[in-house]
């Protein structure tokens, strides 16, 4: 795992910066405690890193799942209650990789999987404008494009336009020019250029900058554009900061269907995570799913017991980690012990980084999930991949992460059915010939119950007089509905003097007396002809 260690180090300095205001603010935004984003953030880096068999996957509080976690926290009273469903999900997830859940991953089409990236792009890039500008009104982490501050992702960046803090805009366009300067042309300068990520000097220039402004009426920075990590006094303090489940309520029905919620949005975004970091990674590497279930299960659990956030595999540190040459799961690490250390040693020093400055980060990590160059890539594939693609991207951006994929998954999958309605067969008309059409139907290698409507109309749609060539000898399967119809059209054929052949397997039979009997002999629920 250290043999890339030259890699991983530089790229969880760059995670680390980008997860520590997301644990934050998606911990504002679920309604609980600021510390509980953080115990998850620490937790998905050292503990999920450790036991998944993803390299390049980074674990943490999702923002997908702050809507189900306020909900839950106003539901049981508490948020100690609340965390009894967290440990219970995380015994769940348990079960779901016992049970070899994982392949349901595969499953998305990967058109959907496109979608899911760009969208979130798009959408961290529209989250983040206010943050670069200097206002600040909806937490950090809230992705959904109804805000938690009523607003939506539009109406807020305008409102942004008569909030704009000089000293944040400008700190992060500095930052942002850094962060160019560093990837287009310092990175290929030399090695120091490598180690010593951009990342981390925009931060540094922003504590500096922050520091020699503090006093300025203009370029001051106000707190609530600054990282807000709670400060301990002592080490009483500190760890009077974890909660701890109570589990007392363990029968309350509302516990267990919280529990079982959790489960299964924590799955499916992590399985939809791992799918999509499997692309992005320029190593193609492939993600063992079901390990990856029981590492998020055992993640959930430690995280429920201790004060944390439910917790996810999530593509905007995955993504931050890729794209900043992460090799192996030691970054991952890393980076959960970088969260750990900073909150415990210098959290006063963490709460001098403007908020822009982190934003100019998440800035370049949304744009480089969603080039343009995608859109056209997607158009020139045709219909079948483009729409299903841009519907998810709009239904990230204009509902939520799971409406959009599920929005995505309901349009693939009306696609797939026409697709089969249209490939069911193919006709082929000769020539009129002793007053009768000669007609080759040619029946697809699988032909189910999708293919009912087209075959059941070019077979109604047939003329008086004419001689039928059914062609089976590609088909390997009829659905036995598909059967029915076809002994159906052998009565209506007698009425409408039509002639059938039948070529299979089997051999040739030229009259609808053996066409019958050939049906009879099948099996009842349908016929296979390999």
């Amino acid at each position: 795992m250290f043999k890339t260690i030259k890699n991983d180090l530089p790229a969880s300095i760059v995670v680390f910066f980008v997860a520590l205001p997301l644990c934050l603010g998606i911990a504002l935004a679920s309604g609980a405690p600021l510390f509980s984003g953080l115990i998850a953030g620490i937790i998905g880096g050292i503990i999920v890193g450790s036991l998944s068999g993803s390299k390049i996957g980074v674990s943490g509080p999702a923002a997908g799942l702050a809507a189900i976690v306020l909900a839950a926290i106003a539901t049981l009273g508490s948020y100690e209650n609340f965390l009894v469903a967290v440990v219970l999900g995380g015994i769940i997830q348990i079960i779901f990789g016992i049970l070899k859940a994982g392949v349901i991953g595969y499953y998305f089409p990967s058109s959907v999987i496109k979608g899911m990236l760009t969208g979130i792009g798009i959408i961290i890039i529209l989250k983040q404008i206010p943050h670069f500008l200097g206002y600040d009104s909806d937490p950090e982490g809230d992705f959904a494009f109804i805000q938690v501050d009523g607003e939506n992702t539009f109406s807020e960046i305008i409102n942004t336009i008569n909030h704009i803090q000089l000293g944040s805009a400008i700190i992060g366009i500095i930052s942002l020019a850094i962060l160019l300067l560093w990837d287009k042309v310092l990175s290929k300068k030399g090695k120091i250029f490598q180690l010593v990520q951009g990342p981390l000097v925009a931060v540094v220039v922003g504590i500096i900058f922050y520091a020699l402004t503090q006093s300025h009426e203009t370029l001051s920075i106000a707190q609530s554009h600054l990282v807000s990590v709670p400060v301990p006094e002592d080490t009483a303090s500190f760890l009077g900061q974890f909660s701890f489940p109570n589990f007392s309520v363990i029968t309350n029905p509302d516990v267990w269907i919280i529990a079982f919620t959790i489960a299964l949005v924590a799955s499916l975004e992590t399985l939809l995570c791992v799918e999509a970091t499997d692309k992005l990674d320029p190593h193609k590497n492939v993600t063992p799913t079901n390990r990856e279930l029981l590492a998020q299960g055992t993640g959930n659990i430690i995280s429920g017991m201790i004060g944390g956030l439910p917790i996810t595999q999530v593509i905007v540190r995955s993504s931050a980690n890729i794209q900043s040459g992460g090799r192996s799961k030691a970054s991952a690490i890393i980076h959960g012990f970088f969260l750990l250390t900073s909150i415990i040693l210098i959290p006063r020093l963490l709460n001098m980084i403007p908020l822009s400055v982190l934003a100019a980060i998440l800035l370049i990590v949304g744009y480089k999930l969603a080039k343009p160059a995608l859109f056209k890539k997607m158009y020139n594939l045709g219909w079948k991949q483009s729409i299903p693609f841009n519907v998810t991207v709009l239904g990230i951006v204009f509902i939520d992460l799971l409406y959009g994929i599920g929005l995505g998954l309901a349009v693939g999958i009306v696609v797939i059915l026409l697709k089969s309605y249209q490939n069911s067969h193919f006709l082929h008309i000769e020539d009129k010939s002793n007053g009768k059409h000669r007609i080759k139907m040619t029946l697809a290698e699988e032909v189910t119950f999708f293919n009912k409507g087209a075959i059941l109309k070019e077979l109604d749609s047939l003329p008086r007089d004419t001689y039928l060539e059914l062609n089976l000898l590609n088909t390997r399967y009829l659905d036995n509905d598909i059967i029915e119809i076809l002994e159906d059209f052998l009565f209506k054929a007698k009425e409408r003097n039509i002639d059938i052949k039948l070529v299979s397997k089997r051999g040739v039979e030229e009259n609808p007396e053996s066409f019958i009997r050939f049906f009879n002999e099948r099996p009842k629920s349908s016929l296979s002809l390999s």
